[in-house]
Formats: structure tokens, C-alpha cells, sequence
């Protein structure tokens, strides 16, 4: 078993890390710990590791520690563990994954799976695989312009904090785009492969994480007012009540001849919004106990 462990994602909270490291080896589980370095290095360590024959890699971090774990993965055999130590840790709560230490480090020992199957956007800067969902408009602006301090002390109210500083910020261009041939309009999409957004906030409903296909969030009003309307109802769980909002179904999205849009994944970001999103050619198989 090797452990890639993002020192970043989880500083305020390696002392579980630990904990659960301390039962593995306890019960006489191998195991190596990588700690990343860099952005990519998650990625890279992962791919390493699944070249040298490992069967269980496990992401100790946030979302996007595990979003690289991942992309470092896909087309191997070796299984995903997680040990969740950011600040949302959305994925650890759509697939039910445990987070008390004893109890993540039963999981990962019994090493029961179940498949997931990511995303992968495409664009000219090549190909990024995602686990939970993308942004491409407001949410990815607010991704991209969030201080790295902010979020340290703030934790996830730092999202809150700089969404509404980018209220009247942000320009809140028409993005197009096309859903499996059929083309459309909207002020901010997300496209989703799970139910939750942000923590354990729903925002797709149909969402089917261990099958292809995507939920695809439209929001169509554009600017602060329907932004901040947007921002309130998700905490409530009303945003599939909010005017302007359509949840749709596609197995192909196409980002057609926008100007350059910000767009996010797993909630890190990831420049501007790719030309394809598509399935990743197969699951890749997730320990959740």
C-alpha cells in the first residue's frame, strides 16, 4: 500500500492521519508514504507506483489530492483508497467513505470496492481527469481567485468569502456549449459526475458517480443578483427549486468557441474550459470498505 500524503490539504488535520497509519502498521499492514511536493506530484506518484506493480494507492488530502491520484491511475489495475483530510472532501461523503481513523483504516485493510468512473476534460493543454465535477463560469472564477492563505484559516467559509467579493467582479459571460448534439446556453455550468457540490450540498440529482454519463448543471441567469440568489439556495438544498436552474443528462459536452472561460475541477483550478468533456475509457475501482 502507498499513501500519497499532501502536507497542504491536510495540515490541519495530519494528526488523523497518523491515527490511522498507527492502526495499519498495528495490524501488520506494509505500507509507504509519499508526501507531494508540488502541484502534479500527487499525479506523478501515483503513476509510479501503479508502473511498480502496487495494488492500493491511496490519496491522503482534499479533492484534488485525490483527483490526482486518480488521473495518475486510470488505466491501471491498482485501486484508490482515500483518507479524507481537506476541506470539503466531497467525494469521502458521496461515496459514504468513513472518516473516523479506526474506521478508514478497517476500510482500507478489508479493501472492499466499488467502481467510479471519472471524467476527463480535453483541451489544448491535453487531458485532465476529474472525479467529482467541473466548473466553467462563476464557481471556477471564484476557484481561481481565492487566496491560498484565505483558505487555510478559513476552511471551506473562504469559498463563501470570495464568492461574494466576485459578485461584481466577475463578467458573467454566455458560455455555449453542446450536449450530446444538442446546442445551448447558460451563464455558469457544472458538469458532475456525483449528487454533491461543496461538502454535502446537492446540486445534481440524477448523479450516477459508478456509471458513464454526466449530470449537467445549467444555471441560466447571469450576474450578482442571480449569482448570489444561487450561492444562498445551495446551503439549503433548494437549488434545484431556483429559477434559471436546468438539470440535464449527456454523455458528451462541447464547449463551443467561447472566449476564454475559467473552469475548475474537484474544486481546484484548472485553467480555462476544455473543448471536450467525456468519460474516461473505464472505472477505476474505489476502496470504500
Amino acid at each position: 500500500m502507498v499513501i500519497v500524503f499532501n502536507p497542504v490539504a491536510g495540515r490541519r488535520r495530519a494528526h488523523l492521519l497518523w491515527r490511522v497509519l498507527d492502526v495499519l502498521v498495528a495490524n501488520g499492514v506494509r505500507l509507504d508514504l509519499a508526501e507531494t511536493h508540488r502541484a502534479g506530484h500527487a499525479e506523478a506518484l501515483a503513476r509510479e507506483a501503479a508502473a511498480a506493480g502496487e495494488t492500493l494507492v491511496v490519496a491522503a488530502g482534499g479533492d484534488g489530492t485525490i483527483a490526482e491520484v486518480a488521473n495518475g491511475l486510470v488505466g491501471s489495475p491498482a485501486r484508490l483508497g482515500i483518507i479524507p483530510l481537506g476541506t470539503a472532501n466531497v467525494l469521502a461523503q458521496e461515496l459514504g467513505l468513513p472518516f473516523a481513523p479506526r474506521a478508514v483504516a478497517a476500510s482500507l485493510a478489508f479493501g472492499r470496492t466499488q467502481p467510479l468512473w471519472p471524467g476527463v476534460a480535453k483541451g489544448p493543454a491535453g487531458e485532465r481527469v476529474f472525479v467529482q465535477m467541473l466548473g466553467v463560469g462563476f464557481d471556477a472564477h471564484v476557484v481561481h481567485t481565492l487566496p491560498p492563505g484565505l483558505k487555510r484559516v478559513c476552511g471551506r467559509g473562504a469559498y463563501v468569502l470570495q464568492s461574494m467579493s466576485a459578485l461584481f467582479r466577475y463578467d458573467y459571460p454566455t458560455i455555449r456549449l453542446r450536449l450530446d448534439g444538442a446546442e445551448t446556453e447558460a451563464a455558469s455550468v457544472i458538469v458532475s459526475k456525483g449528487v454533491l457540490y461543496g461538502g454535502h450540498y446537492r446540486v445534481a440529482r440524477d448523479a450516477t458517480p459508478h456509471a458513464p454519463g454526466f449530470s449537467v448543471v445549467l444555471f441560466d441567469h447571469g450576474g450578482p443578483g442571480a449569482a448570489a440568489l444561487y450561492g444562498a439556495a445551495l446551503p439549503l438544498n433548494l437549488l434545484a427549486r431556483a429559477p434559471g436552474v436546468r438539470h440535464l443528462r449527456a454523455t458528451c459536452v462541447e464547449f463551443l468557441g467561447n472566449a476564454p472561460l475559467p473552469a475548475q475541477t474537484d474544486g481546484d483550478a484548472a485553467g480555462f474550459a476544455p473543448s471536450l468533456v467525456v468519460d474516461a475509457a473505464a472505472p477505476i475501482r474505489v476502496v470504500v470498505g
